[in-house]
């Protein structure tokens, strides 16, 4: 009609409360269920169109497919599926190549040639066995020594597909030179091990892995070691933690064999000083050794590197 108000100019008008609410705010009797008017949804007073625009984002992403909400998280769960296959594949190449390198250092036991103790005292003669175990760990320390330098020259230029055959050269020279020490250190203090050559390189192999001597007059201590599979743990173990100690020897620039030298040198000493001061408790003097009967000799020997100082 002409005198009304056009309807896209009306405002909108808030109702009038109810005297049921009137009542209830003055502090009286609480409304009923039947009292409370119905609720109309907050939509109802927004322009047509409005409430979709505010309920868009929700309502969006509820709609949107499980496939598509989840395709910013698939890239990432690639990735650290990735990371973790790497990281898993990576540890067990580095466990197998330490098993084969252990099996090697056993393999290569028996065939070290070891000095017995008519030999050594023949070489060094008029010395007394504190003075010739001090001689045979200072030439062992200068073999580790020249392993050492030796490889830290190869690393001079680093290449890194090399460096773990590189290590693994340095732990096998070294563990064949301190093999031998422990082995004529044992002669020395009279406490040749028994049995075969084989057992006896289960004994020198026992005593590098442990940094300890063994007591051969109680076989059940090394033979069950060996049969149980201890043995190539303890050995895995410690090829393990000369990895670790070595690394800084493939330092490039000629450094590395600086550092080579005085840590093997230094490994080498705490090695021997620990397993002798094992034996000199258990000494047992050379008056009291009856004919020894000599050491066998390996069918194919090894061959170590020898400073001049044990060349005789």
């Amino acid at each position: 009609m002409a005198g009304e108000t056009p309807s896209r100019k009306r405002r909108f008008r808030w109702q009038k409360p109810s005297e049921t609410y009137q009542e209830a705010y003055r502090g009286g009797p609480e409304p009923s269920e039947a009292d409370v008017p119905p609720q109309e949804p907050t939509a109802a007073l927004l322009p047509r169109g409005a409430g979709d625009l505010e309920r868009g984002p929700s309502a969006s992403l509820e709609a949107l497919p499980v496939e598509q909400a989840d395709v910013p998280a698939q890239p990432r769960a690639r990735r650290l599926a990735g990371v973790r296959q790497g990281v898993r594949k990576s540890g067990e190449s580095a466990k197998a190549a330490i098993g084969y390198l252990a099996d090697r250092i056993i393999e290569n036991a028996p065939r070290i040639p070891v000095r017995d103790l008519a030999a050594l005292r023949r070489q060094f003669p008029g010395l007394s066995p504190e003075q010739l175990a001090d001689k045979l760990v200072a030439g062992a320390a200068n073999g580790t020594a020249t392993v050492g330098a030796g490889i830290g020259a190869a690393a001079m230029l680093p290449a890194p597909p090399a460096m773990p055959a590189e290590l693994a050269a340095e732990i096998s020279g070294v563990a064949a030179i301190e093999l031998k020490l422990i082995a004529e250190l044992y002669e020395v203090y009279g406490l040749r091990p028994p049995g075969t050559l084989k057992e006896r390189s289960t004994i020198y192999l026992a005593t590098w892995s442990e940094e300890r001597s063994i007591d051969v007059t109680k076989p059940s201590t090394y033979k069950n070691v060996a049969l149980s599979g201890g043995l190539k743990r303890e050995l895995r173990q410690q090829i393990m933690k000369r990895m670790i100690r070595n690394l800084p020897n493939l330092l490039p620039f000629m450094v590395g064999a600086a550092v080579g030298a005085v840590i093997n040198r230094r490994d080498t000493r705490q090695l021997a000083n620990r397993i002798r001061k094992d034996l000199r408790a258990r000494q047992v003097p050379w008056d009291a050794l009856e004919d020894l009967p000599p050491l066998e000799a390996p069918r194919h020997p090894l061959e170590a590197p020898r400073p001049r100082e044990l060349e005789g």
